[in-house]
């Protein structure tokens, strides 16, 4: 969780006493986080952290302007944090839609009307206050930001995203930022860490898109072919590839091959004998398995094979299609009389959806002394091959080159 690893360093280094930065130092890098961030999420085509640092800018801003006007004017600062908190709420639930004007617009004129409104509002209308060290928001401010962050903390335990993730910790130290408002070098610190975190999500998402499949979430090839990079002997690689896949797609669709696709991927990630799968392309999956030899990786992936032999997979969907679609589709449906007739009908055919056969097909092979991983890719390739000409669903071993010469020479 790099948000929170960065949020919990600034927070130690600022209470640690070391923090002896000045102001326009602490001012210069917020500026510079927030233009690298906006210049990333533009170049990485992410609208949301876009509208989001485009938030936190325009909430200091506000902020800064209020407190430079008056002593202190509780009413921006509160207004700041309840409108902050449910714009990171609805830019969390919006989609990308990339950086034309159409889509910029609405949502950049809303930010701005904003900003504006609680500027000039609140900074005319509210009162004055004393300037404290730290501020106590209102409790409704507080209970937004709360409500908020959890929202965003969930949406990132379902969804997995980075930028649930980031907007989560920049929520937390935008929150930090207005409780030291009285303390304009600590605030600015938190307002820079805010911006930093919210850009390096931008930096950490583009990662896991080249170094990991979008729609298996295994490991891809980049990240296969830096692990052979660090492999010593002794090691082992299968390679796994699933059976008859392209009459999957042909006969059932791409999205029931996606299904498999992920289905498959699941069990892979589970191997067990300290493998690490990874997706190289298309159907194909390859294994590392680092200090294992070829007798103490076998039993694991016969056992994965089993795994995926006994899954049942039904396709999903399919039936929906077939539901007749007119005037009277939703009176019929919604007639009291019919429900249950029309729940056990639904049943039925869920049941009558046949189940699909996954199975894979296995080769594997081992490191020696004077080969390099990939020959013994290769090899794994070769052995797979074999699996599939030996009618497939099965796991295909190389043999040692030991074993090899003794069979060319005659000796059993």
């Amino acid at each position: 969780m790099p948000g929170g690893v960065l949020l919990l360093c600034v927070a130690a280094f600022g209470y640690s006493g070391w923090f002896t930065l000045a102001l326009p130092a602490v001012n210069f890098l917020y500026y510079c986080a927030i233009a690298g961030g906006a210049l990333l999420a533009w170049r990485f085509h992410s609208s949301r952290t876009f509208f989001a640092l485009l938030t936190i800018f325009l909430a200091q801003q506000g902020v800064a302007l209020s407190t430079e006007q008056v002593p202190y004017v509780l009413g921006t600062v509160s207004a700041a944090a309840v409108l902050v908190a449910l714009d990171f709420v609805f830019i969390a639930i919006m989609s990308e839609r990339g950086f034309t004007l159409d889509s910029m617009a609405p949502v950049g004129l809303l930010l701005f009307i904003e900003a504006l409104s609680v500027t000039v509002i609140c900074g005319a209308g509210a009162r004055a206050h004393h300037l404290s060290a730290t501020l106590a928001l209102p409790r409704y401010a507080l209970i937004v930001l709360a409500v908020a962050a959890a929202f965003l903390l969930a949406r990132f335990f379902l969804l997995r995203k980075t930028v649930e993730n980031a907007m989560f910790w920049s929520l937390c130290a935008f929150a930090l930022a207005l409780h030291f408002t009285g303390t304009p070098r600590t605030a600015a610190l938190y307002w820079a860490t805010s911006a930093c975190i919210l850009a390096a999500s931008v930096v950490e998402n583009s990662y896991l898109l080249a170094y990991h499949d979008e729609l298996t979430s295994l490991p891809s090839r980049r990240a296969f072919n830096d692990a052979l990079l660090r492999l010593r002997d002794p090691y082992s690689i299968a390679v796994v590839d699933i059976d008859h896949f392209k009459r999957f797609n042909d006969t059932y669709g791409h999205d029931t091959g996606d299904q498999v696709l992920r289905l498959v991927a699941g069990k892979l990630a589970k191997v067990t004998g300290g493998g690490e799968a990874y997706r190289c392309g298309g159907e194909e999956f390859t294994i590392l398995f680092p200090g294992k030899t070829i007798s103490e990786v076998t039993s694991h992936l016969e056992e994965l094979r089993r795994t995926v032999e006994t899954v049942e997979f039904r396709m999903r969907g399919n039936d929906r299609r077939r539901v007749p679609r007119g005037p009277d589709r939703r009176t019929e449906q919604t007639r009291r009389s019919r429900k249950g007739h029309a729940i056990r009908k639904l049943a039925a055919e869920n049941t009558s959806t046949p189940a699909l056969s996954v199975t894979v097909s296995i080769g594997v092979a081992a490191s020696t002394e004077e080969s390099n991983p990939d020959a013994i890719v290769k090899a794994a390739d070769k052995a797979l091959y074999r699996a599939k000409e030996g009618g497939r669903n099965r796991v295909e071993v190389t043999p040692s080159p030991k074993r090899t010469r003794m069979k060319a020479a005659g000796i059993a």
